[in-house]
This record gives C-alpha cells, structure tokens and sequence, in this order.
C-alpha cells in the first residue's frame, strides 16, 4: 500500500476506479446488447475484440507519442475522445437506432482511446511514485481495474434491467469526468520530451525489444497467452444469453465474479512472484485459466458460470500482472511508452485475433468445442515454460534513468 502515500499516485487511482467502473459497465452493456441483435458468435466476439483491436493496430503509434509529447496531455486528449464516443454510444442507444454495425464501430473509437491512453498511462506511472515502489504501483492499478471489473458488470445488469443499455452508456461516459480533472490539475517534474520523426521513432523502440532477449521472452508468453484466454470472455455473453438462456443481471454477476477473483489474487500475487518467481506465477495462472475453461464449458445454471468466472480471474490478475511488471522493469525510461505499446499491441492485438478465432469455432462447431479448443490451446501453454521462461529475477533489468541513444542501433541491457 506504500504507492498510496504519494497524493498524485493516489489521486489518480481514485479517478481512474471510476473511469474502469463505467468501462466496465459499458462493456457488459454492449456486449449483452449484441446478443439481442444478432445470433451470431462471431459479431458478439467481436464486442469484446473491438476492445483490444485497436491496441494492436495503434500500438506502436500510441507509444512514439507517449515518448515524444507530454504524457499528460496525451492522455487528457485520449480520455476526452472516449467520453465523446461514449456520449454518442448513449445518445444513439436513446434513440434506438443502434445496429450490430453502428455498435461495433462506436465500441471501436472507445478502443482507439484506450490505444492512444494506455502507453501514455502506463509510462506514468513512474512519475507518480518513487522507483521502489514502481512493481506494487502496477500492482495496484491492476486491482483498481479488477474492483471495477467485480463491481461494474453486476451495475450494468441492474442499470439494463431497471433502465436500458443507453443507461450504461451514459454512465460510462460520465464516468471520464473525474480523471480529466485529475489530469488537469496534475503537474508532474517529468523530462522534456525527445521528439522524432514518427517512423524512426517506433523503429527506436522495435530495436531495442528485438535486441533484449529477455523482453522477447515476456512478449511471446503474452502472444500466445492473451489467445487462449480470449475464448473465455468473448463467449460469456454467448453462453450466458444462448445456451442458459440467462439474463442480462445473470451475465453482470458471472463477470462480476471474474473480477473477485482478480481482486482476491491480486492481494498476494506480487509475494507469490518474489518468492516463487515469475515463471512459476504465470504457468499456474495459465494452468488456472485451462481449468476456468472448462468449468465454463461444463456450466448449466449461471452458478456454475460465476464459479468459472472467479476461477478465470484469480488466473488472469496473476498472468497480466507479472508480465506486466516484467515489461516494465526492463524498458528504458526514454523509449518506455514505446516498449510498452509493443508489448500490450502484441497481447491485445493476439487476444482481438482470438476473440474472433474463438467465435468462428463457435459458429461452425459449437460454444462448447470452442471452450475445450481454448482450454487445450492453454494446455500446450503450458511447456513454454521449459523452452521460453519468463525472465529471472535480475536478468535485463535496466536502471531506469538510463536512456538508450537516440538511434535505431539499440542493444539491450
């Protein structure tokens, strides 16, 4: 809890709890809307992919301008976007004239923001509390994001059931308010911005990842990780609205269960990660997600789902957060925004690609042979470990007031 000593680290985790709990909320709207408008699997995936699409696509871009323009700023201008797209989302959603098309497509410009904020946010970190507190601060943004992932979607079931899904959306969109005026009254003593051309800059960036052998190991543990998980939560609203036959409160409990089980793991996953290190973390956690699978695919009442839900979180808070961390501690503080953006474009851009994957099997084959195709994907996950471990403790850390040169040509630590 030592981050919370720090007034700016503080301020800003509180605004942002509430910006993740009207996401969240939003989240859960729009994807239990799909269900409604079309019986297709893959369109309801792809509610969950338009979330994570656009990290993979304006990844790169959104971390050589994390790296070149005020980090604040850039956020300012990307939380902005998503209360305007939010705002649209509930006005159209009032006035009933939302289709399949119209909601992918708004959901899509929220991504977008969430591309262009998160290298930006991520980086910041670092400006909010001191070096020896940097692995327990991601910690805590992760449990900021997991409360309201406990709390929002059971809000959205309510707010849909009681109101509309125009409902949820509004509230998403006032959820922005908060950390605009946050970020606007911050003032934070960070370096000026080295700027480059655009190109040369992400090439900066490329290099110097391809070049860390310890950093190639952590993004291809997040490719092939963020794939299998997918299946999970682009399904649930699929198997919740259609082989249930639930409703819109069951589907906000089932998720809200994924994030107590994120929230009840992330108390004690940065002590599991210093004492068994992070190898051991992230192969229990995808061992966890296989058995969530199928519990999922096994599940009949909305009971049985939520079981799988806490399951699935407890695996999924321990995975993100230590390849997180581990990403993190090995970037550079000038080319960290970049660093980042590779890494989240690779997990997000793989989990957007099996989100759809997942929902194609569905539609062909079946929800249930798509859980078990998942879960034995996550299986064959599980020998990475003997052939591509986690870095180890020490191994490519790097001091982060170091920066790299200025140049393509960039060596690892």
């Amino acid at each position: 809890m030592a981050p919370f000593g720090y007034p700016a680290f503080r301020a800003i985790w509180t605004a942002n709890l509430v910006s993740n709990l009207g996401s969240t909320i939003q989240a859960a709207a729009a994807a239990w809307l799909m269900t409604e408008l079309t019986r297709s699997h893959v369109l309801i995936a792809l509610v969950q992919a338009s979330a994570t699409l656009p990290i993979m696509l304006l990844g790169l871009f959104a971390g050589a301008i994390a790296d070149s323009y005020d980090r604040r700023r850039v956020m300012l201008w990307a939380q902005s976007g998503m209360l305007a797209a939010s705002a649209v989302l509930a006005v159209l959603g009032y006035r009933g004239v939302l289709g399949p098309v119209s909601l992918l497509a708004l959901t899509l410009m929220v991504g977008m923001g969430t591309a262009i904020n998160q290298p930006a946010w991520q980086a910041s970190v670092r400006l909010q509390v001191g070096k020896a507190d940097l692995p327990q601060a991601i910690a805590l943004n992760s449990l900021s994001y997991n409360m309201a992932r406990s709390v929002g979607p059971a809000l959205g079931g309510v707010l849909i059931s009681i109101w509309s899904v125009s409902a949820a959306f509004a509230a998403n969109a006032l959820s922005y308010i908060g950390m605009l005026v946050v970020l606007a009254r911050w003032r934070p003593e960070a370096r000026a911005p080295q700027r480059q051309p655009m190109l040369a800059s992400i090439k900066v960036g490329i290099a110097f990842c391809y070049g860390s052998v310890p950093i190639r190991k952590v993004l291809l543990r997040g490719a092939v990780l963020g794939f299998g998980t997918s299946a999970f939560q682009a399904l649930i609203p699929a198997v919740v609205h259609d082989a249930m036959h639930g409703t819109e409160l069951d589907y906000g409990l089932i998720l809200g269960s994924f994030g107590v089980g994120s929230i009840i793991n992330a108390l004690w996953v940065t002590r599991a990660r210093r004492r068994f290190g992070a190898e051991v973390v992230v192969t229990a956690a995808t061992a966890i997600y296989m058995v969530a699978a199928l519990l999922l695919a096994n599940a009949v009442t909305p009971t049985m789902a939520a079981v799988a839900g806490f399951v699935a979180g407890t695996g999924w808070v321990a995975a993100m957060t230590s390849l997180n961390v581990a990403m993190q501690l090995r970037s550079p503080e000038a080319i960290l925004g970049r660093c980042l953006s590779l890494y989240q474009a690779i997990t997000f851009g793989s989990m957007a690609l099996g989100a759809w994957a997942w929902g194609w099997v569905a539609d062909e084959v079946g929800l249930t042979f798509a859980l078990y195709a998942s879960a034995a994907w996550l299986a064959g996950n599980l020998v990475l470990g003997f052939f591509v471990p986690m870095p180890a403790r020490e191994e490519g850390r790097v001091d982060i007031v170091r920066e790299p040169a200025p140049s393509s040509k960039v060596k690892s630590a």
